[in-house]
C-alpha cells in the first residue's frame, strides 16, 4: 500500500492515498456536513440528557439527574390521580344493589368498562380474551350457566370459584364412573352414546338404547331424565350441544369416566368489593344477561 493521492479518472475524486492491490484506491468522499452537524448535535443532546435526566446505573441506584425526574413517581401521581377520578363512581357503585345497578346507565357503563378491565386482567388467561372460553374453560357469552345466570348467581361464582374447600364454593363433583369402577368401558360408551343422542348427534341406536338403562340409573339424579340438567346443583343440560370439554364421543367418555372435576379461583379473597361487582356486570352482559 503506498501513500500516493491523485485524482480517480472515472469519479474526479481526489484519492485518499490508499492502495490495495495495485490498483485498487479509496475515494476521499466526506459524510455531508449536515450529517456530520446532526451527529454532533445528537452528542451534545446525550450529554445535557445524562446531566439533567437518570440515566447511568451504579453499584446500588442510579445517578438521578439534577432535575430530580423520576418516572416511578410520574406513574405513581397518574395512578392517583385516575384514583381520584373514579372515586364518585366507585362509590356509587359500592353502595348500589348489585341487581339496580344495569338501571342507571351512567353507572352500569362505568361499571362494565371497569369489569373488563378487570377481565383482561384476571380472567382473560383461561377464559380468553372475548370470554370465548377454550376446552374445560366456559364461553362466558352463550348464557349457558351450571350454576344459574343471574347477575348475583355471577357475583357468588366470582367471589367464592369453584372447588376451591371451603364452605361457599361452588362444588359438585360428578363420579368417577370409570376410575372407580362404577360401569365398564362398553358401559360408559353406550352412556356416552345416549348422552350424544338428546342433541341429535348420535349414529348407533342400538347403542344409545342401551346407554338410556344406564343413563336413567346412573346420570338422570342430578341430569334429569331428559338431560336438562339442574343449576342447583351445577349438572349441565345435555341436550343443548353446549359442550365444556367438547361433544365428541370420546371427550363424553372420558368426562363420564373421569368426572372432571374443574376448579376456579375464589377471586373474593383476591380482589376488592367494588371489582367483583364490576366484574358481575360485565360477565353479566356477556351474552345478554339472564333475568
Amino acid at each position: 500500500m503506498s501513500a500516493e493521492r491523485h485524482i480517480d479518472d472515472v469519479t474526479g475524486i481526489e484519492t485518499t492515498g490508499h492502495v490495495w492491490d495495485e490498483d485498487l484506491r479509496e475515494l476521499n468522499k466526506p459524510l455531508p456536513k449536515w450529517w456530520l452537524y446532526t451527529f454532533y448535535a445528537c452528542i451534545v443532546w446525550a450529554i445535557g440528557y445524562w446531566v439533567l435526566y437518570p440515566a447511568f446505573p451504579l453499584s446500588n441506584d442510579y445517578t438521578r439527574g439534577i432535575l430530580g425526574y423520576s418516572q416511578r413517581a410520574v406513574v405513581s401521581a397518574d395512578v392517583a390521580a385516575g384514583k381520584a377520578a373514579q372515586s364518585e363512581m366507585r362509590a356509587l357503585l359500592d353502595k348500589t344493589p348489585l341487581e339496580d345497578v344495569a338501571k342507571n346507565a351512567d353507572l352500569k357503563r362505568f361499571a362494565t368498562v371497569g369489569g373488563a378491565a378487570a377481565f383482561a386482567t384476571n380472567c382473560a388467561p383461561c377464559h380468553g380474551r372475548g370470554a370465548q372460553g377454550f376446552a374445560g374453560y366456559p364461553n362466558l357469552n352463550d348464557d349457558d350457566w351450571l350454576w344459574g345466570g343471574k347477575i348475583s348467581d355471577v357475583q357468588f361464582t366470582i367471589l367464592h370459584g369453584i372447588r376451591q374447600g371451603t364452605a361457599d364454593s361452588r362444588a359438585m363433583d360428578m363420579p368417577r364412573f370409570g376410575i372407580d369402577g362404577a360401569l365398564t368401558p362398553e358401559q360408559i360408551a353406550d352412556a356416552a352414546e345416549f348422552v350424544q343422542s338428546l342433541s341429535g348427534h348420535s349414529t348407533d341406536k342400538d347403542a344409545a338404547a342401551r346407554g338410556q338403562t344406564i343413563f336413567a340409573e346412573q346420570c338422570a339424579a342430578c341430569h334429569g331424565e331428559t338431560g336438562k340438567g339442574n343449576q342447583e346443583m351445577g349438572a349441565p343440560n345435555l341436550s343443548d350441544a353446549i359442550w365444556l370439554y367438547g361433544g365428541e364421543k370420546a371427550a363424553i367418555m372420558e368426562s363420564i369416566r373421569t368426572g372432571r372435576g374443574g376448579k376456579m379461583p375464589a377471586w373474593g379473597a383476591r380482589l376488592d368489593p367494588t371489582t367483583i361487582k364490576s366484574l358481575a356486570v360485565y360477565v353479566h352482559g356477556l351474552g345478554g344477561g339472564v333475568k
